[in-house]
């Protein structure tokens, strides 16, 4: 079964607009799922509402949202009028502006959705603006509320489609300044920094997300296979030291592959000299040939 759109509205550039919808790009279903569960009777545990005051259970149709004005005053709000807030971008995302890709911070990027037209009619308009993003090599920024809120939406082109990453508002981002400015200035030395640079020219390759599988989710589907068939729980190994002496010392194994029994003091060299090949015989290249 297809899935269902999170956001069915029209996207809209100056006088061009298409119908679309919007459905997320990821999904955790996929992942185990825990109930919480009576220990002495082995069922599961039912979260109920409790009225702060009284101490009664409210039922669903008693619950309603509410903001505190003051100490124990609250404005109700029902969830019809939250539905229809006055934004036009309930129903239009509107772009509003084209940026670079690379003048969108990494750190503002949230969750990502697939945006597609909605009907025939919209399949050309829809194209248009897709193209114009691409050949421009520029995203789109509008507004769109989801999930009662207004977020701030990135878009670019991705194959015959778009992909819209919700953005981070800048008071969502904490200021780095009051993580980093303590950590004090270091010198690297020279021939430290080669060394890092050669382990990561051996480390290099190319990103492919199947390459990584969630490993905590594999143990523990083992530990729940374990426990239903009485056994043992699987343990995790024990991570070896690796006495290391100092930090020029751990580079210079790295760069050796890791190995216990490498030299330490065995130069500053990033790469070793490659020994030249032997020259052939004339008598060795009429036995190669005769073989």
């Amino acid at each position: 079964m297809a899935p269902r759109p999170t956001w069915k509205g029209y996207l809209k550039l100056s006088l061009v607009s298409c119908a679309i919808a919007i459905y997320t790009a990821t999904s955790t279903s996929s992942r185990i799922r825990l109930h919480i569960i009576n220990r002495e009777t082995g069922n599961r545990i039912r979260n109920q509402a409790i009225d702060s005051e009284t101490g009664d259970a409210v039922e669903d149709d008693n619950k309603v949202k509410g903001y505190e004005v003051e100490n124990g005053q609250y404005v109700l709000l029902e969830d019809e009028e939250l539905d229809e807030v006055a934004l036009e971008s309930t129903h239009t995302l509107e772009i509003e502006s084209f940026v670079d890709r690379d003048e969108v911070d990494a750190i503002y990027l949230d969750e990502s959705l697939y945006v597609v037209p909605n009907d025939e009619v919209a399949y050309e308009a829809f194209a248009v603006i897709r193209e114009a993003m691409k050949k421009r090599n520029m995203v789109a920024l509008g507004r769109v509320v989801m999930h009662r809120r207004e977020r701030l939406l990135m878009l670019q082109p991705r194959g015959k489609g778009i992909v819209a990453t919700a953005l981070r508002y800048k008071n969502e981002v904490r200021n780095e300044h009051a993580y980093f400015d303590d950590i004090p200035d270091a010198k690297v030395p020279h021939d430290m920094l080669q060394l890092a640079e050669h382990i990561l020219a051996q480390k290099r390759a190319h990103f492919d997300p199947a390459q990584f599988e969630d490993r905590y989710e594999h143990a523990l589907t083992a530990l729940i296979k374990a426990k239903r068939a009485g056994k043992a729980p699987p343990t995790a190994p024990t991570p070896q030291p690796s006495n290391v002496i100092n930090l020029m010392d751990a580079l210079r194994r790295s760069v050796k592959g890791g190995k216990a029994g490498s030299p330490a003091g065995s130069g500053t060299r990033a790469s070793a000299k490659r020994t030249p090949p032997k020259k052939r015989t004339g008598k060795a290249r009429k036995l190669r040939k005769a073989g």
